[in-house]
């Protein structure tokens, strides 16, 4: 699935007053105009398309939540089993005092989790909104008064700029979950790679990848029988209509997930149950009965591949953990 970030600009919470301690910093954030041109742009392509980042309203958040809660669901699980049998073994590998930046941190929860074994000497939380990142790094600041806390709002799918506030020293990127398979590889090979040129001298990276497994498992994962991930994946509609001002009927269009072998990813698509008309300000586009809206992609790869994929990214991997199963792996690489 892809990160739930998105959800921090679209709630936007009212900016409280932050610790004194923690330094928030907000880049650019997409203007309404922006965010109709882009929805636009994947709708009207010869294979309409929505970018999965879109999925993240309050709802889709939630349900998103519920998602990670299923039995079929299972990254999750399987890389906090990781961290579980191998947490002092990754602390020493990692070393203390790095710069740990917590990409896509939302409640930062996974890494607050780590800072006991790792020792961050400064923790650099990044998402789309400081916003939304606000009242957990003043949690977090009370918690840990020793260490320096920076919150960025930024999306780093499209760059990662870090100001002068990240100390330049030891940085570690954190990057748990599955989304790094939300890019095709050519496309994962770019961003890894940006966070290579980031990072600099002595960097590393601890990044969490979903592994090639039994067909059904990965079907299930993104089709599952209390029918939650098609809820998630038809709730886009709805964000769509209120940021586009659109009409789509979500009654009108059903779930599809499949993976495919050949392009080793699962595939998620909405697709018309008639021939409709979807109206916009401006715009708007009919589709044919079975045509479909491509929604997400989620690559799966064998740790060997995904070996590759760092390499060609600048990036030298040093060690992998797997689950008991080989389900799923994390890996750490050095600059």
């Amino acid at each position: 699935m892809a990160m739930p970030s998105l959800a921090a600009f679209l709630r936007a919470p009212r900016p409280g007053r932050a610790s004194a301690r923690v330094r928030l910093i907000q880049s650019h954030l997409p203007t309404a105009a922006e965010l109709r041109a882009d929805l636009e742009a994947g709708l009207l392509a010869p294979r309409a398309s929505i970018p999965p980042k879109y999925f993240y309203d309050a709802l889709g958040s939630h349900l998103f939540a519920a998602i990670t809660a299923l039995d079929e669901y299972t990254p999750p699980r399987t890389e906090a089993e990781i961290f579980a049998r191998h947490g002092a073994e990754i602390a020493a590998a990692v070393g203390p005092g790095t710069t740990l930046i917590d990409l896509g941190a939302g409640n930062c929860a996974k890494a607050a989790r780590l800072f006991g074994a790792l020792r961050p000497r400064q923790y650099v939380a990044v998402d789309i909104s400081v916003d939304f990142l606000r009242s957990a790094l003043e949690c977090l600041q009370r918690e840990h008064p020793e260490m320096q806390i920076v919150g960025i709002g930024q999306d780093f799918s499209r760059g990662l700029e870090l100001p002068i506030e990240v100390n330049p020293s030891r940085r570690l990127f954190f990057y748990p979950g599955s989304s790094i398979g939300n890019f095709a590889p050519d496309e994962a090979i770019v961003f890894l790679h940006r966070l290579r040129s980031a990072g600099g001298e002595g960097a590393q990276l601890l990044i969490g990848v979903d592994l090639i497994k039994d067909e059904a498992v990965l079907n299930a994962a993104y089709d599952d029988a209390l029918g939650v991930t098609a809820a998630f994946n038809r709730n886009v509609l709805r964000h769509v209509n209120r940021l586009l001002d659109a009409d789509f009927d979500v009654a009108q269009w059903k779930h599809v997930a499949f993976y495919s072998a050949r392009e080793t990813r699962i595939e998620m698509h909405l697709e018309a149950l008639a021939d409709v008309t979807v109206h916009w300000p401006g715009g708007g586009r009919s589709f044919a009965r079975g045509e479909r809206i491509h929604t997400e992609n989620s690559y799966k790869y064998r740790p060997e591949t995904f070996t590759e994929v760092l390499r060609a990214a600048s990036w030298t991997p040093r060690q992998v953990w797997l689950d008991e199963r080989g389900w799923f792996g994390l890996f750490r690489c050095a600059a």
